[in-house]
C-alpha cells in the first residue's frame, strides 16, 4: 500500500501593510470646530445659493454652493455679539493655491454689495435677522490690476440673471453699480493718496503676500485701515486673501500673521482679527510621494476639485524650488533664508498632551533683560526632555518698560518649590545680583553646575565656544526630535525668529538685527534648560539626585 506524498503547503502570504493613516491638516483659526452661536453667516449662505451661480468650471451656471469648510469660515466671518456688532473687524483667509480664495472672496463681495450683510434685529426664535447695506461701497484692492482682475472677472458669471434684474445691477469692467448707483463695487490698486479719505463698507485685499513697502502695499494697507475705522456704525471691514507669505519680505500678509501670533500669545490687547488657515502638517517630506500626496490632501481640505497628482507634478518639476512648493501647494510658512530652524522642524516636536507634575525632576534655563529684550524662564523635564515655560515677561507690558524683577525672582522660587530642580543655568548680564542670590539659596540642591564656583551663572558671551556647541547640540536635538515642547505660542515665536549666526567655532543663533522687535530670548532660555539637563545626565550616579523611597526626601 502506497501512501500519497502530501503536497507541500504554499507559504502563507503576508497581508499587505496597512496604508498609513491620512494626515490631518493644521488648522489656524477660531478655537474649536463648532460655528458661533450668533452669526449672520447662515443668512448669507442661503442668500448666496438663491442669487449667485458658479462663475466658471464644469459646474458653471449652477447655484453657488459653499463647501463645509467654506461655510464654517462664512459663519465665523459674520459672527456677531449680543448687540449685533461684528466680532471680527478684519480677517485673513490663507489657503493653498487653487483652493478657491478668489471665488469665495467674490461671493463675499456680492453679499456685501446687495445681500444680507448687516444686523437687522432678533427673530422670535432668537436667531439674528439680516438686511443689505443701503449704500454699499465695495472695493477689491491689490497692488496690480492683474490681481484685481482675478476677482472682477468673476462677477458677470456670479450673479444670476434674476439677481441682475432684481437689484438693478449694471456690470462694468472697473465699476459695478446697483440700485441706480447707490451701491457699487470697484477695483483699486496701490495708490495710497488716491484711497485716502474714502468710506468703503467692505474691502477685499487680494494676494497680500505681494503687498510690500517697495510697491506701496504697506502704505495702502495702512490707508485702508484708517478709512474703515471712520465708518459711522463700526461695521466696515476688510478681509485679506493670500497664499502663505515669504518670511523676511515684510509683506502685509506677514504683518497679519505676526499680529495674530501676538493676539493668541496674549501679547496684544487687540481683538477682532480673524486669521483662518489650513496647512499641511510639518512632517510632510517632499521627496516621498506618499507623504507629499497626503500633505496636499490635508492642505486642500474639502476642496475636492484639486487634483493631488497634478499638483505633485508641479512640486517635482525641477523649476519649482522646494520653498515655493511648501508655500503654494502645502500652504506652509517656510523658513527665512538665514533661519536657524524651519517652523516645521520646531512644530514637529510639539506635544501638548504631556503634563509635568509637582516634585518631578526638572532643569531650568533663564535669559533675562530689564528694559529691551524679553525675559523667559524655561523648564526641561529630566526624564524625557519635555520643555515648557514657567514665565514670559515683555517689558512693553510694564510701566517705564521695565521688567518686574521681584515678580521674576518669585517665579524662580516657585519653580524650586514646585519641582525638584537639579540644574539651573542663567545668562549673566544684567541679572548678576539675582544670580548671586539664587546660587546662595540653592547651591546645595543643584547637581548640574555651570561652573564649580558658580552653579547658575552661564555667561553666553564669555563662553563663546561652549555656547556655540550648546546651540548646535540644541539645534540637532530639535531636528532629530530628541525633545518635545508644550506648544506655547510665545515660545514658538522665539524659535521662529532665531537667525543663524556663524562664528569661529561653528553656528549659533541670534536676532535678525540688534534692534529687532523679533525676540529670541525664549529660544536661549530653552537651550540653557536643555543644556542643564544634558549635564545632569552626564554626571556619575553618586552625584545625581538620591531619593529615599521610605522617607521621600532627597540630597545631592
Amino acid at each position: 500500500m502506497t501512501t500519497a506524498t502530501p503536497k507541500p503547503r504554499a507559504p502563507r502570504r503576508k497581508p499587505p501593510p496597512a496604508p498609513p493613516p491620512p494626515m490631518v491638516g493644521v488648522r489656524i483659526g477660531p478655537e474649536g470646530a463648532p460655528p458661533p452661536e450668533r452669526t449672520l453667516g447662515w443668512n448669507a449662505i442661503m442668500w448666496s445659493r438663491e442669487y449667485l451661480r458658479q462663475p466658471d468650471g464644469p459646474q458653471a451656471g449652477e447655484p453657488w454652493e459653499f463647501t463645509r469648510e467654506q461655510k464654517l469660515f462664512i459663519a465665523n466671518w459674520y459672527a456677531i455679539d449680543e448687540r449685533g456688532r461684528f466680532v471680527y473687524r478684519s480677517g485673513m483667509l490663507r489657503r493653498m493655491k487653487g483652493w478657491g480664495k478668489d471665488p469665495v472672496g467674490a461671493v463675499i463681495c456680492a453679499i456685501e454689495f446687495v445681500g444680507p450683510c448687516r444686523f437687522a434685529g432678533w427673530n422670535a426664535n432668537g436667531t439674528p435677522s439680516a438686511e443689505p447695506h443701503s449704500a454699499a461701497w465695495i472695493q477689491t484692492a491689490a497692488v496690480s490690476k492683474d490681481q484685481t482682475r482675478n476677482t472682477m472677472t468673476l462677477f458677470p458669471g456670479l450673479f444670476a440673471r434674476h439677481t441682475l434684474e432684481e437689484f438693478g445691477i449694471d456690470l462694468g469692467k472697473e465699476i459695478i453699480y446697483a440700485h441706480r448707483g447707490q451701491c457699487r463695487i470697484e477695483a483699486v490698486t496701490s495708490s495710497p493718496k488716491a484711497l485716502e479719505g474714502g468710506r468703503p463698507t467692505f474691502i477685499l485685499k487680494n494676494e497680500t503676500h505681494h503687498w510690500l513697502s517697495s510697491n506701496e502695499g504697506l502704505e495702502m494697507a495702512a490707508v485702508i485701515a484708517r478709512n474703515l475705522a471712520k465708518s459711522r456704525d463700526g461695521s466696515s471691514r476688510s478681509l485679506a486673501i493670500s497664499n502663505s507669505h515669504n518670511p523676511g519680505e515684510d509683506s502685509d500678509a506677514e504683518h497679519d500673521f505676526e499680529a495674530w501670533q501676538k493676539i493668541v500669545a496674549g501679547k496684544s490687547r487687540a481683538s477682532g482679527f480673524l486669521y483662518d488657515s489650513l496647512e499641511a502638517p510639518a512632517e510632510v517630506v517632499l521627496s516621498d510621494p506618499e507623504s507629499l500626496r497626503a500633505g496636499i490632501l490635508a492642505a486642500r481640505g474639502d476642496s475636492s476639485w484639486l487634483d493631488p497628482e497634478r499638483l505633485m507634478e508641479e512640486v517635482y518639476d525641477p523649476r519649482t524650488p522646494p520653498s515655493t512648493s511648501r508655500r503654494f501647494y502645502l500652504n506652509q510658512i517656510i523658513a527665512a533664508e538665514d533661519a536657524w530652524l524651519s517652523p516645521q522642524e520646531w512644530d514637529r516636536c510639539k506635544d501638548a498632551s504631556k503634563v509635568v507634575g509637582p516634585g518631578e525632576l526638572v532643569t531650568l534655563g533663564f535669559d533675562g533683560s530689564k528694559t529691551d529684550d524679553h525675559t523667559v524662564l524655561m523648564a526641561c523635564r529630566v526624564e524625557d526632555s519635555h520643555m515648557f515655560p514657567l514665565g514670559v515677561w515683555d517689558p512693553a507690558n510694564y510701566a517705564e518698560n521695565e521688567i518686574p524683577r521681584m515678580e521674576i525672582d518669585a517665579a524662580v522660587e516657585q519653580a524650586f518649590a514646585q519641582y525638584d530642580v537639579v540644574g539651573f543655568y542663567s545668562d549673566v548680564h544684567p541679572w548678576e545680583s539675582y544670580i548671586d542670590k539664587w546660587e546662595q539659596d540653592h547651591t546645595e540642591t543643584l547637581c548640574a553646575r555651570a561652573t564649580e564656583r558658580h552653579p547658575v551663572a552661564w555667561d553666553m558671551r564669555g563662553r563663546q565656544l561652549e555656547t556655540t556647541k550648546t546651540a548646535e547640540a540644541y539645534h540637532d536635538a530639535i531636528v532629530e526630535r530628541d525633545l518635545t515642547h508644550s506648544g506655547d505660542r510665545r515660545i514658538d515665536q522665539y524659535h521662529y525668529n532665531a537667525r543663524r549666526r556663524p562664528n569661529n567655532y561653528g553656528m549659533t543663533f541670534g536676532k535678525e538685527s540688534a534692534f529687532s522687535s523679533r525676540k529670541v530670548d525664549g529660544a536661549a532660555s530653552a537651550m540653557l534648560a536643555r543644556k542643564a539637563r544634558q549635564d545632569y545626565l552626564a554626571l556619575p550616579e553618586n552625584r545625581k539626585r538620591q531619593v529615599t523611597q521610605k522617607a521621600g526626601v532627597f540630597w545631592a
